[in-house]
């Protein structure tokens, strides 16, 4: 198995843009979709017109409310044909950038087959020992969707549409950790991490907001969603140690975790892999 950090950049970027066709609204390019899906989208003509190559709203839906109604109806029926998985409920906003007021509103499920951007937060949460800083890592479930029984971050989720990114990680802090607001608060934002990689799905552009949490020793984090198996504490050297020699970590937490490798100077100038690691995570 290749070793090293910089392959995680490198999946989670791999990505072939010839396989796709651009998804419009009111003119704007909100993503990507295959040209299979176009042709399934097409299907309902009165929600998505051919526009080139592409494939864009009607301009009969000229309301954010209107566009959401008709799109989650075209879903529901390419979730009962097959084509997508169940919904998840859970909708994300579909932004022209990111503070833009959203055009319409879509099922989680759905936004990759769309290519649509989508925001999430992500928790590094730490202690200082005598020895040095450890991470607080997270033990997916085996009956995760995505990434069962792999390594994860304190607290992670998608950034869902009506929530502040403050809102957001406290109630994701709440689920995940069991960290009460007085604690959760104490969140440092420092950065955010890029990346487009191509899945089965389709195409998955996806903006990542960090925040480091140092927590006190006796801190003990909880799970109360089912999402996470159990929680570890790692030194940095083991934490380093696993995402360059395995792949047994959430494939986009290896990137959260490198950023704070490097921000915490555990991981510096003199690797090889540095300058192409900084670059790399800001696409």
């Amino acid at each position: 198995m290749p070793s090293g950090f910089l392959r995680h950049i490198q999946r989670c970027n791999s990505h072939d843009m010839a396989g796709f066709r651009p998804f419009r609204v009111e003119n704007h390019l909100v993503g990507w979709i295959r040209p299979a899906f176009r042709d399934r989208l097409l299907a309902f003509p009165d929600v998505f017109q051919p526009e080139g190559e592409g494939v864009s709203l009607s301009p009969a839906l000229d309301q954010p409310d209107q566009r959401t109604e008709a799109v989650g109806s075209v879903l529901e029926h390419l979730v009962a044909d097959g084509v997508i998985p169940r919904l998840r409920r859970e909708m994300y906003g579909v932004q022209t950038a990111w503070g833009a007021a959203p055009l319409l509103a879509m099922d989680r499920a759905a936004i990759p087959f769309f290519g649509v951007t989508a925001y999430g937060v992500h928790v590094n949460g730490f202690v200082r020992r005598a020895d040095g800083i450890h991470l607080w890592v997270g033990k997916r479930a085996m009956d995760r969707g995505v990434a069962p029984g792999q390594y994860d971050n304190l607290v992670a989720g998608g950034q869902p549409l009506g929530l502040s990114l403050q809102e957001n990680l406290l109630k994701e802090a709440r689920e995940e950790a069991d960290l009460p607001p007085d604690l959760a608060l104490q969140a440092r934002p420092v950065g955010a991490i890029t990346y487009v990689m191509e899945q089965k799905k389709g195409l998955k552009p996806d903006v990542l907001f960090i925040y480091d949490l140092e927590l006190p020793a006796d801190f003990i984090p909880r799970n109360t969603d089912g999402e996470v198996e159990r929680f570890e504490l790692w030194p940095l050297e083991k934490v380093a140690a696993g995402i360059a020699q395995t792949n047994d970590w959430k494939f986009n937490v290896n990137l959260v975790v490198i950023d704070f490798l490097i921000r915490h100077g555990w991981l510096g100038p003199d690797h090889p892999e540095y300058l192409d690691l900084c670059r790399g995570l800001r696409r």
